[in-house]
This record gives C-alpha cells, sequence and structure tokens, in this order.
C-alpha cells in the first residue's frame, strides 16, 4: 500500500514539473515585457546601452566621461528622466538586447543603412562619420608610407572589432578592387584597443570610425588615420519599431541639445572642431 502511494505522489511531482517546464518554455523567467514611453515616463528610468570608450563611456580619474554618455546626461536634465547608462561592447549584443527590451536606447554611433532600418528606427543623426583605414606613419614605420589608394589594400589583412559595421563596406571594397582583402573580426578588441595594437606594430592595419581613430592619434601621434575606407555616413542612435513616441522625443531633446549649442561644446570636446 505504502508503495502505491509514493508511486502516486511520484507521478503527481513528475505531473507538476512537466507543466511548470512547458510553462517556463512559453513564458521564460528571463523574458522582459516590452516597454513604451508611458512605462518609461512612470517608472523615471530610461535605459541606454553603450560601448566602453572614449566615445561611449570611460571612467578618467575620479570622473566619467564620453561623448554619448554626456548627450545622454544632458538629455536627463531635459526630461526628468534617470537615465542608466549599460555598457556592451559587442553591437550585436546590444542589438539583441534592445530587442530583448533589456534596454531602451542603443546610444553609439551606427550607421543608419537601408537593411537595418528594416529592423529598428534611428533618431536623426548623431554624427557624420565614414570609415578610415588605421596604420603607421611613415616615421614609426622606417620610413614606408602609408597606403593612400585603395587598390593597394589587395592581399592586405585588416582587423576590425567582431561585429563592426566596417565589415560590410570592406566586403563591398573588395568586389569594388577586384582582389581579396583579409579581414580578421577581432573578438577581444575594441577600436580604439586595436589602433594601440597598430601604434605598437602587433599589426598593421585596423578599420575604424574617424571620430574614434581621431580621439587614437591625440594620444598615438605615430596613427596615420587619413586614408578613407567609406564615404561619409549618418549615424545615429536605435530604438525598437515599437518605440515611435520614444523616439520622437529623443529627436526633440536632442534637436533642443543642439539649438543651446551644448551638442557643439560636447562634440568638440572629443572629436575636435567640424570640419
Amino acid at each position: 500500500m505504502r508503495t502505491k502511494k509514493l508511486l502516486i505522489l511520484y507521478i503527481a511531482l513528475l505531473a507538476i514539473a512537466v507543466s511548470t517546464m512547458i510553462m517556463l518554455w512559453k513564458h521564460p523567467l528571463h523574458e522582459i515585457p516590452p516597454r513604451d514611453y508611458e512605462q518609461i515616463k512612470e517608472e523615471g528610468v530610461l535605459r541606454m546601452v553603450t560601448e566602453y570608450n572614449q566615445s561611449g563611456y570611460y571612467v578618467a580619474g575620479d570622473t566619467i566621461e564620453g561623448f554619448q554618455y554626456e548627450l545622454s546626461q544632458a538629455i536627463a536634465k531635459l526630461s526628468g528622466l534617470e537615465v542608466q547608462t549599460h555598457l556592451e561592447m559587442s553591437l550585436a549584443k546590444s542589438f539583441e538586447d534592445l530587442s530583448g527590451n533589456k534596454y531602451d536606447v542603443i546610444a553609439r554611433n551606427i550607421p543608419a543603412t537601408s537593411e537595418i532600418k528594416e529592423e529598428y528606427l534611428f533618431t536623426d543623426p548623431i554624427v557624420l562619420n565614414k570609415q578610415v583605414l588605421v596604420q603607421r606613419t611613415a616615421e614609426a614605420n622606417d620610413g614606408k608610407q602609408p597606403i593612400r589608394n585603395q587598390l593597394d589594400l589587395a592581399k592586405k589583412t585588416l582587423y576590425i572589432p567582431k561585429d563592426s559595421p566596417a565589415l560590410l563596406r570592406l566586403h563591398n571594397l573588395e568586389i569594388e578592387i577586384g582582389d581579396s582583402i583579409y579581414v580578421i573580426e577581432d573578438e577581444l578588441y575594441s577600436s580604439e584597443q586595436l589602433a594601440i595594437m597598430v601604434a605598437k606594430g602587433d599589426i598593421d592595419y585596423a578599420v575604424c570610425d574617424q571620430q574614434i581613430a581621431r580621439l587614437s592619434q591625440k594620444q598615438l601621434p605615430e596613427l596615420d588615420i587619413d586614408t578613407d575606407i567609406s564615404f561619409t555616413q549618418l549615424q545615429s542612435w536605435a530604438v525598437r519599431k515599437e518605440s515611435p513616441v520614444l523616439l520622437d522625443s529623443l529627436n526633440s531633446w536632442l534637436n533642443r541639445i543642439r539649438e543651446s549649442g551644448l551638442y557643439n561644446k560636447i562634440y568638440e570636446r572629443y572629436y575636435g572642431k567640424r570640419k
């Protein structure tokens, strides 16, 4: 009799376990419900994700700096929202977490291509940017002159961070020059770190945003960044397709920051005067 009762108990527990697993499969605990702008206002918190570098967010001594960070803090003052800044080096992971409702905004200089616009909404342009070749100057490279013609990139090995928007441009450039360009997507290092490796002679070439390249060159004068890889692009912040009201609010705040002259002050602090 006791064995029969235990068997019934085990069967009941197994049924509960299976039903719980089915519920978790349908509604996983880690799934975060979508937030619209009304919920953001009600909570009083706007969640942004950016990268850890001088263009995004970084710690200098006892202060926090970064182009995107300062823009986000200006938005916090205008909106009355608490802007929480999260860090993620991978752009692909940032988009994944944006889609998963972990963040509300990707605050990075993202090229707003037609393909990516099908999946996300983008703010009015934050910066005008382009991809440049990071290499050593002749003085820092035993007199070897920097590459100036894109045709000379044939058979060269270029480093970019993993998931860099430069990858698509380099594939197109291969077609344009009719020859192979060997591209290595580095999973460990950011654009700034790759620039340091170029300066030290660990690698010969990297490709990154001109804005990042300018910041790196200030610290590493042995770098040459005068060879363009792409045309000038409009680069913006991204939000989910389901967040048009948030997008309108961001554009309104950014426009007010520009009109006040604060945007130019922040821009010039990190990138210098616009040409």
